[in-house]
């Protein structure tokens, strides 16, 4: 793993939580992008070399419509960047943790993206981003 590329907060509404994220970081979001695999509406924010992804629900069974449910706004994930997802994920399987999609899937922000399980990372869903054109 390489770096913290992104946050991930679950949020309500997207354009509230956009107007708030611009006052708070001087800036307005530089990305907005839809991801209908996942069913959100994705807005990001360039924070030095961090990212914060700002998730918005656009159905109902979507996993940002699940958490919102049980646990309100807040801090979805934590993603990090790194060089090789399938060498990652099978080091990380052979480590013991919980992987919840061994095969990558494309992801907003031109990333593949693979997720393991929060009960085998003391409660945080993390997420390993490769961009897509490596």
């Amino acid at each position: 793993m390489r770096k913290i590329e992104h946050i991930g907060i679950a949020v309500a509404d997207l354009e509230k939580s956009n107007e708030l994220f611009a006052k708070l970081l001087g800036k307005e979001a530089y990305k907005s992008e839809r991801v209908e695999g996942e069913g959100v509406e994705t807005s990001f924010f360039q924070v030095g070399e961090t990212k914060v992804e700002l998730l918005q629900a656009t159905r109902p069974d979507s996993p940002i419509s699940k958490y919102l449910e049980k646990r309100n706004e807040g801090i979805h994930h934590i993603a990090f960047d790194v060089a090789d997802i399938h060498s990652e994920v099978q080091r990380l399987k052979d480590a013991g943790f919980e992987i919840l999609n061994e095969t990558p899937k494309e992801g907003a922000d031109n990333k593949l993206v693979v997720f393991l399980h929060p009960r085998s990372t003391n409660g945080v869903l993390v997420e390993l981003c490769q961009e897509k054109n490596l």
